[in-house]
């Protein structure tokens, strides 16, 4: 036993469970815990420029590697409820982060103190956890229940809240008897297994739906496995794109309103069997229940009880994590096809091969100012197999998720149900924190960009190179095209005349991303015209390389592109041409805008 402040206690647990890198803003709340951090010297801390960022650089953390968990902190008052949006973005994604924030002094609480506000009442319905913790003792054992509680179950994020005469009261506490509490996943059992691989090998057409969930378990392999033992295709969601290659004989192409493929919606609605896995059946997958489920049964695999017949009752639900699950109806489908027992779906299989090779959107335009689909063609030549994409939202992420090609887990890192504009910067920062070796393209429309341009500023302090993609149309493109259905355009526009870019070929365009980034420190290009898409990818690698910062590679779009999306997935509206030989599209509503 020692005697130590609790805050130092806090710090040796962090050090007992992995905790290496932090993203935060110190401040006179939580300056304690940033004093035990600074004398203990093993975490690594990165200085963001507003705090809402650092909840999104722990999220890129994690969701960079398998086991990872992302430290956010803050100060009391508004530091704490800038990170909300974070833990919101972590809680619906199934993402375990920490934050941590501090307080008030005990005798000040509920005196509306400067900077004081109940944050653990404010986070709670966007934590698994949050707490202040009132007494100096409980302070590392509420970090130990926090490890505990991220990593159990459905994963997600914990907010803890330390008064600062909390932080700085001294306790006994023997880190070298500190133990992490054990991790509870619940597991399907064999008599599930069997009854989920005898109800599949009834079906004529199966699917496998895989989602984020078998990412979070790491078990992308044993859906592979699983897929080429049962030869049954998979559709990914945009959470769990990179389970399986996108080149693979058995990926089947996405399904949905907007981040979806053609093809895939096409097989979707030709299947008669869907069996998904650690999947939540997002409305932007499925549209409306009923056309979705309709001529098809269901069996429904979630680490969380209440997930499942949470939009719709499957015909069979089984509780456990994916990478369980995925194991034992390995083990099953093995032993059926040993024993000549599991049916042969391979004339299925090469059905939905056929749509996948003939049911595409065109991508080849050689107008100037460019159109999107053109720079996400130039893209998948320019970027490697191994390449890790980050984006939130907008026309630029969904074109992106139709256009993009992604072959592994955690090379699509999305923030897939909250969606914040501006998450994508910040993300970015803590994949490459995370990750220092990995190639990292960052991908936003112009506003998503702006959001957080800030932040760019941390990449060129911190030495955190990537390529930020930034298509520019000086518009809300995604709020527009939605606002059509209004017979609207209003205050949707980001164009301006900005009188330092007078004689500039991009006039109109309002901000100059160009010359912020390298105000910021970083290195940009400006991409115009489809002969200067070779140089344009070639300068920014060389760019980041030599001067080991992020570079913007910005692409000036025409103002006005609609991007193929819809509100069944039988009614998706295709706004541009087709491909050639590609008529034979049942999916597909083609208007020409």
């Amino acid at each position: 036993m020692a005697r130590m402040r609790a805050v130092d206690a806090a710090v040796l647990v962090l050090e007992k469970e992995g905790i290496d890198c932090a993203f935060g803003v110190p401040g006179a709340a939580i300056n304690p815990f940033y004093s035990a951090l600074k004398a203990r010297g093993t975490v690594r801390h990165i200085l963001a420029r507003h705090v809402e960022a650092a909840s999104h650089m722990a999220e890129g953390y994690t969701r960079a590697k398998a086991g990872n968990i992302g430290l956010c902190i803050g100060t009391s008052g508004p530091a704490g409820t800038d990170m909300i949006t974070g833990l919101y973005s972590a809680s619906a994604d199934s993402i375990p982060i920490l934050c941590v924030t501090g307080q008030a002094p005990r005798a000040r609480l509920n005196k509306e103190d400067f900077q004081a506000v109940d944050i653990s009442a404010i986070a709670k319905p966007v934590t698994k956890w949050a707490v202040t913790v009132m007494e100096p003792y409980q302070v590392p054992m509420a970090f130990q229940q926090a490890f505990h509680l991220m990593r159990s179950g459905r994963p997600g994020p914990v907010l803890i809240d330390l008064p600062v005469d909390v932080q700085l009261a001294e306790i006994e506490f023997d880190i070298d008897t500190y133990a992490s509490l054990p991790v509870y996943k619940p597991a399907i059992t064999r008599a599930q297994a069997e009854k989920a691989v005898a109800m599949l090998n009834e079906a004529e057409r199966p699917l496998i739906v895989a989602g984020g969930g078998i990412i979070n378990a790491d078990a992308s392999d044993l859906l592979i496995e699983f897929a080429e033992i049962t030869g049954v295709p998979v559709v990914p969601t945009l959470m769990g794109w990179g389970t399986i290659p996108d080149d693979h004989r058995l990926m089947a192409g996405m399904c949905g309103l907007q981040t979806s493929h053609r093809y895939g919606n096409a097989t979707m609605l030709a299947s008669d069997f869907v069996f998904g896995i650690g999947n939540r059946w997002a409305n932007r997958h499925t549209g409306t229940v009923e056309k979705y489920t309709a001529g098809k049964k269901f069996i429904h695999v979630d680490i969380e009880p209440t997930q499942i017949g949470r939009v719709f009752a499957p015909d069979f639900g089984i509780v456990s994590d994916a990478g369980a699950a995925l194991k034992m109806l390995l083990d099953v489908a093995t032993e059926w096809k040993t024993a000549g027992k599991l049916r042969d779906w391979s004339g299925w299989a090469k059905e939905c091969q056929a749509r996948k090779k003939t049911m595409k959107r065109k991508t080849h335009f050689d107008q100037v100012p460019l159109k999107p689909q053109r720079v996400y063609e130039e893209m998948n030549k320019a970027f490697g197999r191994d390449t890790c994409y980050v984006s939130t939202i907008g026309l630029s992420q969904i074109a992106g998720a139709q256009f993009l090609h992604v072959y592994k887990p955690r090379n699509w890192i999305n923030c897939g149900q909250a969606g914040p504009l501006g998450w994508t910067l910040p993300a970015t920062l803590g994949v490459r924190a995370a990750d220092p070796n990995r190639d990292i393209v960052a991908l936003s429309g112009d506003y998503d960009f702006q959001f957080m341009i800030e932040e760019l500023a941390v990449g060129a302090q911190h030495g955190l190179p990537y390529i930020h993609v930034v298509v520019n149309n000086a518009y809300l493109g995604l709020i527009r095209q939605a606002q059509r259905g209004f017979s609207m355009d209003f205050e949707v526009s980001l164009a301006f005349e900005n009188i330092n870019t007078v004689g500039h070929s991009e006039v109109g365009y309002g901000v100059d991303h160009v010359a912020v980034a390298e105000a910021m420190g970083c290195k940009a290009v400006r991409v115009r015209r489809p002969e200067e898409f070779a140089k344009g990818f070639a300068e920014a690698k060389r760019l980041m390389k030599e001067h080991n910062v992020p570079v913007v590679l910005e692409f000036i779009l025409e103002r006005v592109t609609n991007i193929s999306m819809g509100t069944e997935i039988d009614a998706v509206v295709e706004f541009e041409e087709l491909a050639e030989k590609n008529e034979d599209a049942p999916t597909a509503i083609v208007l020409l805008d």
